[in-house]
């Protein structure tokens, strides 16, 4: 079927010899378009309000705003605009914060012209393609997610506890016979371990995975 207008791509890579290589396979489809090669974050933020591509192929490890942070920015401003993770990388963490960050395709540089091409053409339309190898991540991340707050000590536990009864550390602290540095440096730990922002976050997700019973 026929597209009238191209599709416009913005390309967003740290690399110089890279943006050249995508731009000359971009100019062998009729029905793709580039628009702009940008070499960070910031830069492809402004050429999003100035181009408006429909399709970019985002790096993520880059300098500065790294892929998936500037892919959540663009999507917050632009949400017309699909996003492709171009990366050489499988890992699952950054599969994952890729397309929680907003991105519809992940894909590794080794694919061919025509796989990326027809990646592209599925953003536009709104259908998302997986590297075979990011699927795998992503299956393999599910198979293996740890419990929520598997990591806690005894002693973490026994402080959240009192978290939960509205203590704060003065009060724990006098309460456990121990010194307020060290009721901070294990309030401290419960958070990074739980993902929490603050106590009040770190007390319901306790409560909301049953931490303490």
């Amino acid at each position: 079927m026929h597209q009238e207008k191209p599709i416009r791509v913005l390309i967003v890579d740290d690399h110089a010899v890279v943006r050249s290589g995508l731009s000359a396979f971009l100019l062998a489809y009729d029905d793709l378009e580039m628009v702009g090669g940008a070499a960070n974050g910031a830069e492809a933020l402004r050429m999003c309000e100035k181009f408006q591509p429909d399709v970019i192929l985002m790096d993520l490890v880059m300098p500065g705003m790294d892929g998936a942070a500037t892919t959540r920015a663009i999507r917050a401003q632009h949400s017309h605009i699909q996003v492709i993770a171009l990366t050489s990388f499988k890992e699952e963490e950054l599969v994952q914060s890729a397309l929680q960050a907003g991105a519809i395709g992940y894909l590794l540089k080794n694919v061919s012209a025509d796989e990326l091409a027809g990646a592209i053409r599925a953003a536009h339309s709104g259908r998302p393609t997986l590297a075979p190898e990011a699927a795998e991540a992503l299956i393999q991340a599910a198979m293996h997610k740890p419990i929520v707050g598997y990591d806690l000590t005894d002693r973490e536990k026994e402080i959240l506890k009192l978290m939960t009864q509205g203590l704060n550390n003065p009060d724990i602290a006098d309460q456990l016979f121990v010194s307020r540095s060290t009721i901070k440096f294990h309030v401290s730990n419960i958070l990074s371990k739980l993902g929490a922002e603050s106590r009040t976050e770190a007390v319901a997700i306790a409560l909301h995975n049953h931490l303490l019973d």
